[in-house]
């Protein structure tokens, strides 16, 4: 067991399982496709939804010590009603959540340029860290994806609502609303339709929107990757509108004060908002299905980067000149429900307008996203059970689509259900913290590579040196330190029921098992 437990899998047995033809995928990606998978996660996953949270922060009923940030708890001994929101300085939030995602980034592609086999983060702690290290990275990588998309899912449903509000349409909020509402609910008017709490209902917006994206992944990644081409471009084009249009109603005195929470808010802010950045994952769970991976996953993960930070950017700056930041608390479509108070206060027919191309724009967006999130996610079991440590029904492929059919229908119930029940702050922690983790690994990853394999050839290389990678360790577990102590449980929790299916399931079946050795 000491033994297995710390095997790594070769890099030349990785890429040879791939080429299995029982196994493998679809080779169809270019360097366009990849950059589009990247942007159509982290833009649609956050700009729309959880930038409002990440602004206003988070408020709750009675302080406690797990709702309050660890680095706070830390510092100052004192348990906290929420989470304080970086406000308007949110925009420097961004910057230093890019200038992470840079080191981080390219700690990916490297590993990504060596070893392009789909599983991402999982694949590369595999053949770096040992089959334990793998298990863990992987049990992580569905926590990860799968939350995020949930969070996603919630954000897209608040802005079916709003689309429905302006076509005049208002269903019962029983059906267009997570079943659990920590901090209640309210129409549009500010009157409460539900107390904080759980209430008898389901978000079938939410539910619904991933089942049929499940359809559309099993029949194909070409097919899914076009209709994701097109959504990137009109979602981008929508966040150009906002800004242009959003510019000339903004008011300066919403700026002030500018760190409304110090750098208590501003690390906070990063915090809650780095689980969109998951998109570079994406782009490297993809690697396998690309027609030349050692040059296209780089160029892909890169312009994400720089695209993605330029646009958050921007949408923050305007967005915060709009409206009192501490306006956006629970607000799951913050830039839309903005654009409506605005062009109801300011009585302006072209805003009513521009409120529609923006909602449109916001929910192709979060399609995009959804159906990134649920690519990689059904990605990660359909590499874990290759390698024998998830069910081998997983790795089925689908005889005429060559797609992991059997993942991606799981991956849609896991993703679809709790989506309906639940809200987007407790999705989007959980997808944070297993975002920050596995960016840790990765860069481990490659100081690992680097001192156990130095002669491998690299299409490319990370430069600096060492420096990258552990400037990259070091911001990623700042950055998890701004979130809640709860959060940190719940991951635990989450680890330990992985820890238990590893030890008695996943290391009797894997390869490094000594009867499977024998044979």
């Amino acid at each position: 067991m000491p033994t297995q437990v710390f095997a790594r899998k070769s890099i030349d047995k990785l890429i040879s399982d791939s080429e299995n033809p029982e196994h493998s995928l679809k080779k169809t990606l270019g360097p366009w496709s990849l950059t589009a998978l990247g942007i159509g996660a982290v833009i649609g996953s956050g700009i729309f939804t959880v930038i409002g949270t990440a602004i206003a922060g988070e408020q709750f009923d009675t302080s406690s010590i797990l709702n309050t940030p660890v680095l706070d708890y830390l510092i100052h001994h004192t348990a906290l009603v929420g989470r304080p929101g970086a406000g308007p300085a949110l925009a420097l939030s961004l910057v230093l959540v890019a200038i992470v995602c840079a080191f981080t980034g390219l700690c990916y592609a490297e590993l990504a340029s060596m070893i392009p086999i789909a599983g991402s983060a999982y694949t590369y702690t595999y053949a770096t860290l040992g089959e334990l290290i793998a298990w863990i990275i992987g049990w992580d990588l569905i926590l990860e994806y799968a939350f995020s998309n949930m969070a996603v899912c919630v954000g897209f449903a608040a802005h079916i609502v709003d689309l429905m509000d302006w076509l005049g349409i208002h269903p019962s909020a029983r059906w267009i609303s997570p079943a659990y509402l920590p901090s209640g609910l309210q129409d549009f008017h500010g009157n409460t339709l539900y107390a904080a709490g759980w209430h008898f209902g389901f978000n079938w917006p939410a539910f619904l929107i991933v089942m049929l994206l499940t359809v559309v992944l099993v029949r194909g990644i070409r097919e899914s990757a076009e209709t994701n081409n097109i959504m990137v471009l009109l979602k981008i084009t929508a966040i150009l509108i906002f800004v242009a249009f959003g510019a000339h109603f903004i008011h300066p005195s919403n700026w002030h004060p500018f760190y409304p929470n110090g750098w208590s808010g501003l690390l906070t802010g990063g915090s809650i908002i780095f689980f969109t950045y998951i998109g570079f994952d994406s782009v490297s769970t993809a690697a396998e299905e690309c027609k030349n991976p050692q040059r296209d996953v780089p160029i892909g993960i890169l312009a994400t980067l720089v695209i993605c930070t330029t646009l958050y950017i921007g949408v923050a700056v305007v967005l915060t000149g709009l409206i009192k930041w501490n306006l956006l608390i629970g607000d799951a479509a913050p830039v839309v429900n903005t654009l409506r108070k605005l062009s109801l206060t300011s009585g302006s027919e072209s805003l009513h307008w521009v409120r529609l191309v923006i909602l449109i724009g916001a929910l192709l967006g979060m399609i995009s996203s959804i159906l990134v999130f649920q690519i990689g996610q059904a990605r990660v079991w359909f590499a874990m059970s290759r390698d024998r440590l998830l069910p081998s029904v997983f790795s089925k492929v689908h005889p005429k689509y060559r797609t992991p059919a059997v993942s991606t229908w799981v991956a849609g119930f896991v993703v679809g259900l709790p989506a309906g029940l639940l809200d987007i702050g407790t999705f989007s922690d959980l997808s944070n913290i297993g975002t920050l983790f596995a960016f840790v690994l990765v860069s481990a990853g490659v100081l690992i590579l680097r001192y156990k394999d130095p002669h491998r050839h690299r299409s490319f290389r990370c430069p600096g040196g060492p420096v990258f990678p552990v400037l990259s360790i070091f911001f990623c577990v700042l950055l998890m330190a701004g979130l809640p102590i709860m959060t940190w449980l719940r991951f635990f929790v989450w680890l330990a029921i992985g820890l238990c299916i590893y030890f008695f399931y996943s290391c009797r079946r894997s390869e490094f098992c000594p009867p499977h050795r024998a044979r």
